[in-house]
This record gives structure tokens, C-alpha cells and sequence, in this order.
């Protein structure tokens, strides 16, 4: 496999990982989706100054507004977090580049 292909992999592994421990794979609950925050994006969760943000992330992605996510309404968590992740590595990379 190649660098992407794993991290895709890793990516729907640690989703699964999550939604099955209420014995349904397909969905995060609310807690599974707490849990999986606090456990793999817990410098995320620390710079959130709001103690409901799980709750309003939560209710953002859940598009169909069934208090569950699947794969395809947590992914967007993840792709802003990487843009804007990616945004930071970009200004650390031009600052070094001026020294």
C-alpha cells in the first residue's frame, strides 16, 4: 500500500474502531463520537473553550439529523481539520524558509 492508501485505511479503521462499540459499525452515537475526540484529536478538543462544542460538532455534521453520524457526515471533520491543518504547516514551512 502506498502513504495515502494507508492513511485512508487508518482513517475508516479508527471510524469502525468507534462506531462498534454499541455493537452498530456503521455509526458513531453521540458518546462514541465524544470518545473517539477525546482519544485521537485531543489537542483539538483541549483549544475548544466551549464545554458543549462536542454537542455542536456533532449537530453540525449530522446532516440528517438522526443524532448519529455515519462515515460520510464525520469525514468533513476531518477534512476542515486538515485544511486547516495543512494552512499551519504552510506558514511554519515559509517562516523557516525565511531565516
Amino acid at each position: 500500500m502506498t502513504e495515502l492508501e494507508r492513511g485512508m485505511e487508518s482513517l475508516i479503521k479508527v471510524f469502525h474502531k468507534y462506531a462498534e462499540e454499541d455493537g452498530d459499525k456503521k455509526f458513531l452515537s453521540k458518546k462514541e463520537f465524544k470518545k473517539l475526540l477525546e482519544t485521537e484529536l485531543p489537542s483539538f478538543l483541549k483549544t475548544q473553550k466551549d464545554p458543549k462544542a462536542v454537542d455542536k460538532i456533532m449537530k453540525d455534521l449530522d446532516q440528517n439529523k438522526d443524532d448519529k453520524l455515519d462515515f460520510d457526515e464525520f469525514l468533513p471533520l476531518v477534512v476542515g481539520l486538515s485544511m486547516a491543518c495543512e494552512k499551519c504547516y504552510a506558514l511554519h514551512e515559509q517562516k523557516k524558509g525565511k531565516k
